[in-house]
Formats: C-alpha cells, sequence, structure tokens
C-alpha cells in the first residue's frame, strides 16, 4: 500500500486518478481548491482517504497539505502535480496577469509541492514525483504559445529533476495526454479577453466559441487513471508516458519532422566549428 498526494481532484484526470488508487487500495490524499468536492471520497474510503483544501499558488496551503498528508498516513511515496486548466490566445492577445498566474498555477505551483515533498523522499530514499504536460508541449498549436509554454517548462524541469533524483532511490515522470473527455475544453478552459481579427484563422479557430471538440475527445479518463498507476509501479518507470493514440500518433509526427529538420540543416549547423 502506498500513499498517493494528488493535486486538482474536483474534476477530470485528477479525479479519475483519485478513484484509481483508492479502488486499488492506496492511501490517497484527494486535494482541491474547494475540498468540499472531493470529500465524497473521504467518506467513501475513510480509512485511506483525507480530503484537503489546496490552492497550489498559495505556498502555506501547499506547506500544510503536506504535513497533513504525512501525519494521517507516514509519509506521501507518489506526488502527482495534476492541478491546472487550459488557456488559449494567441501570443499578442495573452493578458500579462493571466499568463503570469497560468505558469504561477502549472510551474511555480508544481515547483513548490516538489521542494515541498522531497527531503522526506530523499530521507526514504525512495518516491515518485509525477507531472502532468500535454501533447501541446510537442505540437505548439496555434493558439496555445502560452500554454504548450508553461508545460515545454514541466518536461525540462522534469528531465533533469529525474537526473537528480534517481542515484538517491527516486524517479521522476511527465505525463503527456492528448485528448480526453474531461472539462479541459469546456468549463475550466479559459482565454484571452480580447481576440484580434487577423488571428481568426489561426488562433480564433481555437477560441471557446469556436471550439467544437469538448465532448468528443477520443480519451477515457478511466483508463489514463489506470495507465498511471501502471508506470508508476513499473520498476522501469518512463521519462516521459504519452497516453493517447492521437498523442502518441502527434508525438511521433513532431519527432520525425525534427529530425528531417535536423538533417536537412545539419551541414550548416555543422559549419560552425572554430577552424583547426
Amino acid at each position: 500500500m502506498t500513499t498517493w498526494l494528488i493535486t486538482g481532484c474536483s474534476t477530470g484526470l485528477g479525479r479519475a486518478l483519485a478513484e484509481a488508487v483508492l479502488q486499488r487500495g492506496h492511501r490517497a490524499v484527494v486535494t482541491a481548491r474547494d475540498a468540499s468536492t472531493v470529500e465524497d471520497l473521504a467518506s467513501e474510503y475513510p480509512d485511506t482517504a483525507l480530503a484537503l483544501p489546496l490552492d497550489v499558488t498559495d505556498a502555506s496551503q501547499v506547506r500544510t497539505a503536506i504535513e497533513r498528508g504525512t501525519a494521517a498516513f507516514g509519509g506521501i511515496d507518489v506526488l502527482v502535480n495534476n492541478a491546472g486548466y487550459g488557456y488559449r490566445a494567441a501570443v499578442e492577445e495573452g493578458d500579462d496577469d493571466d499568463v503570469r498566474t497560468l505558469f504561477d498555477t502549472h510551474f511555480f505551483g508544481s515547483v513548490d509541492m516538489i521542494k515541498a515533498v522531497l527531503p522526506q523522499m530523499r530521507a526514504r530514499r525512495s518516491g515518485t514525483i509525477v507531472n502532468l504536460s500535454s501533447i501541446g508541449a510537442k505540437i505548439t498549436p496555434a493558439g496555445s504559445g502560452y500554454y504548450a509554454a508553461v508545460k515545454a517548462a514541466i518536461e525540462g524541469l522534469t528531465g533533469s529533476l529525474r537526473k537528480e533524483v534517481e542515484p538517491l532511490g527516486i524517479t521522476a515522470m511527465v505525463v503527456e495526454p492528448g485528448g480526453f473527455r474531461t472539462d479541459f475544453s469546456g468549463r475550466s478552459l479559459q482565454q484571452s479577453v480580447d481576440a484580434i481579427e487577423d488571428y481568426s484563422e489561426t488562433a480564433g479557430k481555437r477560441r471557446k466559441e469556436n471550439d467544437t471538440t469538448h465532448g468528443t475527445q477520443p480519451g477515457d479518463p478511466a483508463k489514463a487513471a489506470a495507465a498511471i498507476i501502471t508506470a508508476v509501479e513499473s520498476p522501469d518507470t518512463p521519462e516521459v508516458l504519452v497516453l493517447g493514440s492521437d498523442a502518441i500518433s502527434a508525438h511521433t509526427g513532431v519527432l520525425r519532422a525534427q529530425l528531417e529538420s535536423l538533417e536537412a540543416w545539419r551541414p550548416l549547423g555543422e559549419s560552425t566549428g572554430v577552424d583547426a
């Protein structure tokens, strides 16, 4: 039996993962900004679930969640940084305050959670950190520049973190989902207030009023949750877990295109060395 702490459990993938962890007999600290949205899980699993309020942009709540979860269950074995939301805007349209809040939530909130849990994982020489990214970090769609950027930042951080903690018996993994039937493209999706007409055929097509993907995504959150648990419990946890056939196809396409570009421009790139 392991103890998981999962952020953003009120809906979507976080909720599905919390349910799956508890159904498998593990302990879970289930968190949401409004703890009442996860109290039902604590009621259903009174011995193995602890529901706590957690806004990851609030440093005091981050510390308290780790402390209370540790006190209740003896330690946190798996941290899942899932809390977040979508944000769409052409780069020129993005509001500075909105973008900073996006990074505070997705990136700096995750960093604070990681820093808060690592001391106990280092002391035990065990633990797993799971950071939720998105296929958007690879395919960088028009209208998702800021979201792709914050997820790319998470991926870069996780790659370095994994190299730092693996010698200590700890691992870190990125989860890169494609489209799943959650509220991501619906209720939780945010966007710039102002739209610039010149971007109507690029970023504009992905604004909420023009997007028809909500409710038609190919991915099943319950199956994604099961896949994450399988990867965490594997003796060879992957560095990047890509979820969804759409994401795998897109990721493969990006890698192939990047390799082709690298080869096409290799002579120019290699011409920059100091002459002997």
